[in-house]
């Protein structure tokens, strides 16, 4: 058995070109969906992924700004500049790049920015109407898992699923995400003891921790989806948490890293951003 491919690049140029035609008809309504992005600091990989933001959201018709603040600057100063943003009608989505330097507390930063902007669906009130199951803004990359998972073509409805990793960003939210879709999750994380039973007889396994070659042929069931969302540079290499050449010679259907769920991450925060301006029109 060789592994289908779940190409992230191609899927989400399809589901782009799907946010372009909407962008369009809201453009004709007099609204142009805005993303403002807060980078603060010099980092490089931060940079790089910022201005990948703006490109992609350009791209559909969505204006973009990047504000680029210096490494020293205050909590304050940063807060005051959401503080702008929320009260600027014409920006729709915000985003504030981490990692922040050490002086600036991210807690803080994600609860300032209004909940309704909140475009990574990262401030508590809208992970709190995640579990409540009321209508927000659902984090990106949990997002775009779901979508490279119905593009597999798994209906997951009664399905063993492991989640790999309990983090806020990814794998708790999508753990839920799996739950609503009514399969049946088990969270796994370092201190799980079994780990490779659990994974043995799962039909779709999500590994989200960073962890090179924490996934191998053994641990996965004949046939098993294996989403890979590990990111981690070894050799200045890309490399995921799965041992790609080996387990796609038993799953059925595998993402590459790069090229799988990286690309659907930024597609999701376009997509969070035509929510958010269709939401200020009502």
């Amino acid at each position: 058995m060789t592994a289908k491919v779940l190409d992230g690049k191609q899927i989400a140029v399809d589901y782009r070109a799907g946010l372009a035609k909407e962008v369009e008809a809201l453009k004709a309504q007099g609204v142009t969906p805005n993303l403002t992005v807060i980078l603060v600091g010099n980092d490089g990989a931060s940079q790089s992924y910022v201005n990948n933001k703006k490109k992609s959201a350009e791209k559909i018709g969505m204006s973009s700004e990047i504000i680029h603040l210096d490494e020293t600057t205050t909590e304050e100063t940063l807060l005051n500049e959401i503080e702008k943003l929320n009260d600027d009608a014409n920006v729709h989505g915000i985003l504030v790049q981490v990692p922040l330097p050490k002086q600036i507390d991210e807690t803080k930063v994600l609860e300032k920015i209004a909940p309704e902007k909140d475009v990574d669906g990262f401030n508590p009130i809208n992970i709190g109407r995640l579990y409540a199951g009321v209508e927000t803004y659902i984090p990106c990359t949990p997002l775009g898992i779901m979508e490279i998972l119905k593009n597999a073509d798994m209906d997951l409805e009664g399905k063993d699923v492991a989640v790999i990793g309990r983090s806020h960003i990814v794998g708790q939210p999508v753990s839920k995400l799996l739950t609503d879709a009514n399969a049946t999750v088990t969270l796994l994380h370092s201190r799980s003891k079994n780990m490779k039973e659990v994974l043995k007889r799962s039909d779709v396994i999500v590994s989200a921790v960073g962890k090179p070659g924490l996934v191998t042929k053994e641990d996965v069931k004949p046939g098993a989806v294996v989403v890979d969302v590990g990111n981690t540079v070894v050799d200045g290499k890309l490399t995921g948490d799965v041992k790609y050449d080996e387990v796609s010679e038993v799953a059925s259907a595998i993402t590459p890293v790069p090229g799988g769920v990286g690309p659907l991450t930024i597609t999701m925060v376009l997509n969070n951003t035509l929510l958010a301006a269709k939401r200020s029109m009502k």
